[in-house]
């Protein structure tokens, strides 16, 4: 893998102690944790593209065409499931 160049992100102090010891527990450094978080987190815009992909699959393979009711249902089933979602508007 090539090596790209690196720079600096200001945080407060206690944001960058927090990063620490969330890469300590996960036997990484800040840069790997920052570097996953930034690879793995979807936009809002990403979400809505990924779910419409989705329901097109859904009704193309399987003949199930995926319902109002059914995103509200199943978003408020993973906001319970993750509360860290809580907030975040349905993917439409």
């Amino acid at each position: 893998m090539e090596k790209q160049p690196v720079t600096t992100i200001k945080v407060p102090m206690t944001v960058r102690d927090r990063l620490a010891v969330l890469a300590e527990s996960r036997g990484t450094t800040i840069g790997e944790l920052v570097t996953e978080l930034a690879r793995t987190t979807l936009t809002e815009a990403e979400r809505a593209e990924r779910a419409e992909r989705t329901r097109i699959q859904l009704a193309e393979q399987f003949g199930y065409l995926v319902t109002e009711a059914d995103q509200v249902r199943l978003s408020a089933e993973l906001d319970a499931l993750f509360p860290a979602r809580e907030g975040r508007e349905a993917a439409a």
